[in-house]
């Protein structure tokens, strides 16, 4: 091999390493709370889609409600609030625990408060022992000033899941500092 050669393998590889680097941050979405807090989070107009493991267009007939809803909790997760509405309002069945609870944080978020707290109330009907959405609606008591209510919450996921987990250390930090919310 030519030192030419070399040099133009060298800058192409290193640029494949590039374009890889960037995908990957692309992708990066915090959370560590399950739900879809690591899905890959795509431009607008597209969605994850965890089968072929790509972005494809939003529309896609393919993409199950489920994957349609751990896409809308990343978006918001990721702070894009209205896109996460959005998604929900493409679901064949929007009447599901988790997707409630995404749609009452969305709301939430965006300064909706009590509409959230009417979502995360749906969601506690369906699904009593669902500790995130028990973390999410305290939080919405601690903004409220409700802490008495948020308390409760506590105490609910308490017993749903004990003092060690997420949902519970989450909300006892926010009924500490409401600031952290």
């Amino acid at each position: 091999m030519t030192t030419a050669t070399v040099r133009i393998a060298s800058i192409l590889f290193g640029g494949v390493i590039a374009a890889a680097t960037l995908s990957a941050s692309a992708f990066a979405v915090g959370g560590g709370d399950g739900g879809g807090a690591t899905t890959p989070v795509c431009k607008k107009g597209q969605m994850y889609d965890k089968r072929t493991q790509k972005c494809v267009k939003q529309a896609s007939a393919n993409v199950t409600d489920e994957n349609r809803t751990e896409y809308a909790y990343s978006l918001a997760k990721a702070g894009r609030y209205d896109e996460a509405l959005a998604m929900l309002d493409t679901l064949k069945n929007p009447n599901t625990a988790e997707a409630l609870n995404y749609r009452g944080y969305a709301t939430r978020k965006l300064g909706r408060t009590d509409e959230g707290i009417s979502y995360y109330l749906k969601s506690v009907a369906l699904d009593p022992g669902y500790a995130k959405v028990r973390e999410y609606l305290g939080e919405a008591y601690v903004v409220k000033g409700r802490i008495d209510l948020a308390k409760d919450q506590l105490n609910t996921i308490k017993t749903i899941c004990g003092t060690g987990c997420e949902e519970y250390q989450d909300l006892n930090e926010a009924i500490a500092d409401p600031s952290k919310i």
